[in-house]
């Protein structure tokens, strides 16, 4: 119990540290992202380069019942990035969070309007994508935040 409230409180800190970062500069964001990568899930260059087979083979090294909630902090940070990065990569960072939040959504017992409301706004901007508008229109984090 103690550690699932430990996993909580993180999520709810990285939560609260993306809507502050929101709030800064361009450059200033980026740098941070990356500094949270490395304080929630880990390596930023590791999660932003490597094949999706690998980024979820990764959460082998937490313990089972921190997996969902680590890899709930991913989604977070690739949604938050993507509306940061533009074009191609941004649309691939969408692509990843839609991907990690439809597995936890499939897995996890805890039934998240938040999630379902970002998974619905990062598939209605990647259709956008695809029909010629930008997929990174919109700032990652427009969506309310259901605290779980």
């Amino acid at each position: 119990m103690l550690k699932r409230d430990y996993i909580m409180r993180l999520i709810r800190e990285l939560a609260e540290a993306l809507e502050l970062l929101l709030k800064k500069d361009t450059g200033r964001q980026r740098e941070e992202i990356g500094r949270m990568y490395g304080e929630f899930v880990g390596p930023a260059d590791f999660y932003r380069t490597a094949p999706m087979d690998d980024v979820m083979d990764s959460f082998a090294r937490f313990a089972p019942d921190e997996r969902l909630q680590r890899m709930e902090m991913l989604a977070e940070l690739y949604y938050a990035e993507a509306g940061m990065a533009p074009g191609p990569a941004g649309g691939e960072l969408l692509r990843r969070s839609l991907a990690l939040f439809g597995f936890i959504d499939s897995h996890d017992r805890t039934f998240s309007i938040g999630r379902r409301a970002k998974m619905a706004d990062i598939s209605k901007r990647l259709a956008g994508a695809a029909e010629g508008g930008s997929a990174t229109s919109g700032a990652g984090g427009d969506c309310p935040a259901d605290g779980a």
